[in-house]
């Protein structure tokens, strides 16, 4: 993991960000995790499904991008290739830490040092349409796109609190059940998912009308609904595999 660097005004009062080559940090990412406020834009382009965090063991929602550890069927040409781009890219390079030694105090900026997207000012590896970023202005202030990424990393901390809340919500009801596919490719190669878990649809069928109402008020049903009609986005996602398959043939 990478060593992350609190954000500090005069350390960095020169530093440029290239926002585009941030989507670079989607290259090799096969799950996304997603936040509930996201859903509706996620579900245009790519399955939401839940999978276990491996150090937690937790359920957390992810947007589905490939089909094999380390493919992203969204990122080729170095950019991404989908109209919305996640809450997760769109905050990269930078991370939200907390001080003090056992990581309960305040929450601190932080950027990754090793990031694509961290550039000199007339840097070679820009091209003529990419454009630069500065953190602060000649005053010291935040400047509009670090503002802007502030406001991307208060969404993302409070989506994964309500993601956490509709976990919970779904565990409660009994509507997480592991979702079982086998894809045949067009050049006949077949693979298995395994370790996703999606709404069990005959469950929520059959539930009765007090945990209706209660998941209806608690605002769960409409994120409930939007995972069940992404799965539709699964056969977009083949066709893209398989024209990678058939252009690299």
């Amino acid at each position: 993991m990478a060593d992350f660097i609190a954000i500090n005004p005069i350390l960095h009062a020169t530093l440029r960000i290239a926002p585009e080559k941030a989507e670079i940090h989607s290259r090799g990412i096969q799950l996304l995790p997603v936040v509930p406020a996201e859903f509706a834009s996620i579900a245009t382009q790519s399955p939401i499904v839940l999978t276990k965090n491996g150090q937690t063991g937790q359920f957390v929602t992810v947007a589905m991008l490939g089909f094999a550890p380390g493919e992203n069927l969204w990122f080729s040409d170095e950019s991404w290739q989908g109209a919305y781009l996640p809450l997760q890219l769109q905050r990269q390079p930078f991370f939200l830490g907390q001080s003090g030694d056992n990581g309960q105090g305040d929450y601190v900026l932080c950027i990754d040092p090793d990031s694509p997207a961290i550039c000199q000012e007339h840097s070679t590896a820009l091209n003529a349409t990419q454009s630069t970023a500065m953190l602060f202005n000649e005053n010291g202030i935040d400047s509009a796109y670090l503002q802007q990424i502030k406001g991307v990393l208060a969404e993302l901390l409070q989506g994964e609190q309500q993601q956490q809340h509709l976990v919970q919500a779904l565990l409660a009801a009994n509507l997480i059940q592991p979702l079982s596919l086998e894809i045949t490719f067009a050049n006949q190669q077949s693979t298995r998912l395994n370790g996703l878990y999606t709404i069990d649809q005959q469950k929520l069928a059959t539930l009765d009308a007090a945990t209706l109402v209660q998941l209806h008020q608690a605002g769960w049903l409409a994120p409930i609904y939007t995972i069940i009609a992404s799965a539709a986005q699964l056969y977009p996602l083949i066709a893209r595999k398989n024209q990678q398959l058939t252009g690299a043939a």
